[in-house]
């Protein structure tokens, strides 16, 4: 439109021009857009873009000097200059026909070249920008796959551990286990496929782990579960809480001394504080430390991927107090 206005503006400095003025005026203006559409779609992509930017360069002369040209024997042979002189009113000198006439042809078809070149790099960026985001996020979603396929057959792992010791003990509590175990499942196989899943959702998954792994604790060990009142809708990565659940149960209970597990979970204004703090042991055992760190590096892993720069982890361990803590603050707002 913007070119359109452009060459039409000649037309203005009188109402009674010949048609002969009015054609050509608009056969510039569809050789100009013909010129833009070149560039666009057929030059810049097969030349530019594939490292010939010197043969672009000389099309791109050649075109100019070839518009310049074509514009001075179209004017000659409709005797434009002659026409223009006797319609166009006194003091409107019209620079056809001449040098400064054939050069402004030139530096319009440059310009309209240049804008040409604009767009199309532009959306080039744009296009590449969008094709990058794709391969990042499709990298990011099998990253994930594979990080929550470590995590599962950890987790099952120890709760079949739990129940394999029930059935020594207590078969009903076996089968209570069994059954709790079920439910688990169920979570596990159906929610982790979806991207995200609520923060209810996950927080009674952690309250069926503690069911089930304290089947089988003694009684010098306390556990404390805090979580708000009510259901909580709020949007969370399914199985990411529960890794630091697993870690203190794995690491921070003992058959034979005294021991706590305290896990609180808190969401105020999006932003959702996670807490688990466990006994400190100061020589745990071979068979505690095996596969250690697992599930809480893969965690850390998830939340760089899915939360970055929106969370804070905080791993410490307290030798005065004797305990391991975990803090976690995520927003989720």
């Amino acid at each position: 439109m913007g070119l359109l206005v452009f060459t039409c503006i000649p037309l203005t400095i009188t109402s009674s021009l010949p048609i002969q003025i009015w054609v050509k005026q608009l056969a510039l203006y569809a050789a100009l857009v013909g010129i833009f559409y070149l560039h666009l779609r057929v030059l810049i992509p097969r030349l530019l873009y594939n490292n010939h930017g010197g043969a672009f360069a000389l099309l791109v002369l050649l075109i100019c000097i070839t518009a310049a040209l074509l514009n001075h024997q179209a004017d000659k042979l409709m005797n434009l200059p002659g026409l223009i002189r006797k319609f166009a009113p006194k003091g409107h000198a019209d620079g056809r026909n001449t040098p400064v006439g054939d050069l402004s042809i030139m530096i319009i078809t440059m310009i309209v070249i240049g804008i040409a070149i604009i767009i199309s790099v532009t959306r080039k960026v744009q296009d590449d920008l969008l094709k990058e985001k794709a391969l990042e996020n499709d990298r990011i979603a099998g990253e994930l796959a594979v990080l929550r396929s470590q995590i599962n057959p950890h987790f099952f792992f120890n709760v079949l551990h739990t129940i394999y010791g029930l059935t020594e003990i207590d078969t009903d509590r076996a089968r209570e286990a069994i059954y709790t175990l079920s439910h688990m499942m169920r979570y596990v196989l159906y929610e982790t496929r979806q991207p995200s899943t609520t923060l209810e959702k996950e927080l009674r998954l952690i309250d069926s782990y503690r069911q089930l792994m304290q089947l089988r604790l003694p009684e010098h060990v306390t556990v404390v579960f805090n979580r708000p009142e009510g259901p909580v809708t709020a949007p969370l990565s399914p199985m990411l809480l529960l890794p630091f659940v697993e870690n203190a149960f794995k690491h921070g209970i003992s058959t034979v001394q005294p021991s706590h597990i305290y896990i609180s979970a808190q969401l105020c204004q999006g932003l959702l504080r996670f807490e688990v703090r466990n006994t400190l042991f100061p020589e745990p055992s071979k068979e505690t430390d095996e596969g250690s760190g697992i599930g809480l590096a893969n965690t850390r892993r998830r939340l760089d991927l899915i939360y970055p720069n929106k969370y804070k982890l905080t791993v410490k361990e307290d030798h005065e107090l004797q305990e391991f803590r975990i803090e976690l603050q995520i927003s989720l707002a």
